[in-house]
Formats: structure tokens, sequence, C-alpha cells
């Protein structure tokens, strides 16, 4: 199998270091097509991880091309069924639509929780699949320990969004974190 590429090799060229770079000459039509074929996007791949997620973030040097690449994560969003649109899973604080559904394994020593969502804004569905990234597949006790603002922070969101997709962000990982509360709790009393 051949060494990942980030850049196409008519749009990047190696700094000093040896380090492939992109250069200025990228143009903006060729942005799009490049963000669906990057690896985190692949449709054989199973969701990205966070860190995936902010390692192409820092390719991507325009906003806008972020955006557009926040939204085709959304787009590749495993399908939240009716049933599952329910006020139950609704977050609440959040100005678009957004549910959350829960699946708590208690199998294991600690529970694992694994999460599937949906948005009536593509870009929500973006912001719903990096928190997946940051959360889905973790223990409870890996999800309460994990400093959303801190992280998030690494990709500079709050920066870019208005303050009312940041207030629902943070409405969604407060209910994600509450998910996993309720899940410990219910472990100690079994």
């Amino acid at each position: 199998m051949g060494r990942f590429k980030p850049f196409p090799s008519q749009f990047a060229r190696p700094n000093s270091f040896g380090t492939i770079l992109p250069t200025k000459s990228v143009a903006a039509a060729v942005i799009p097509s490049y963000i669906e074929s990057m690896d985190t996007l692949n449709e054989t791949r199973s969701e990205a991880s966070f860190e995936e997620i902010l390692s192409d973030f820092e390719l991507l040097d325009d906003w806008e091309d972020r955006y557009r690449y926040v939204i085709e994560l959304g787009r590749r969003l495993q399908p939240l069924s009716d049933e599952e649109r329910s006020a139950a899973n609704k977050v609440q604080g959040c100005v678009s639509q957004v549910w959350l559904a829960t699946r708590v394994d208690q199998s294991g020593d600690s529970p694992r929780l694994n999460f599937i969502g949906d948005s009536d804004a593509h870009i929500v569905r973006g912001l719903i699949a990096i928190l997946f990234a940051l959360y889905s597949g973790k223990t409870a006790e890996e999800i309460v320990s994990i400093d959303a603002r801190h992280k998030l922070g690494q990709l500079h969101l709050n920066e870019h969004l208005t303050p009312q997709r940041s207030n629902g962000l943070m409405a969604m990982v407060k209910r994600i974190r509450s998910d996993a509360e309720t899940a410990l709790s219910q472990r100690t009393l079994h």
C-alpha cells in the first residue's frame, strides 16, 4: 500500500524539512472535491477519530473549507430512525432541532456508550459528528473525564460559530455527559 499523501502532487511542495505543504495555488474549486476524498471521509471507514478530524482541520487553511468539511462529516452520520426522533431524545438548548440517542453497553467492567443523532441543520449534523468522534465508543468514566471545552477549543470552533451554535454545541456536550453519569449511577445500583 502506498504512503498517504495529504495533497495531490500538483498542489503540494516540500518545505525545508521535507514536510509536504499545500501551495497557495490550490484552486478553490478543487478544495470541495479534495475534502470529500480526505481519508477521514472515506466511505469504507467507520467514523473518524477526533485526532483525525483535528489533523484534517489543520490541513485546511480557510474557514469556508473547514465548514464544508464539517458539513461533509455530518453527511456521513448513520441515519436516525423516526422512533428515535422523540421528545426524550431531543436536546434542549439548541436553536436547531437536535436528537441524540444513547446506547449503553453494560457488559464490561464499565458502561460503554455509543451515540447516534441527527439535526435539521447541516452544520449542526457536522458538529454532532465531531462530538461522536470525541465521545462515542468510550466508557462512561472516559466521557465524564473529557474536557470538552479544551478539546473543541483545539478546533477553534467558538471563534467561528455564532453564540447560539456554540451554546447548542455545549448543550449537546452536557447531554452526553449526563447520559454517561446516568450510566455510571445505574451500574452502581446493580
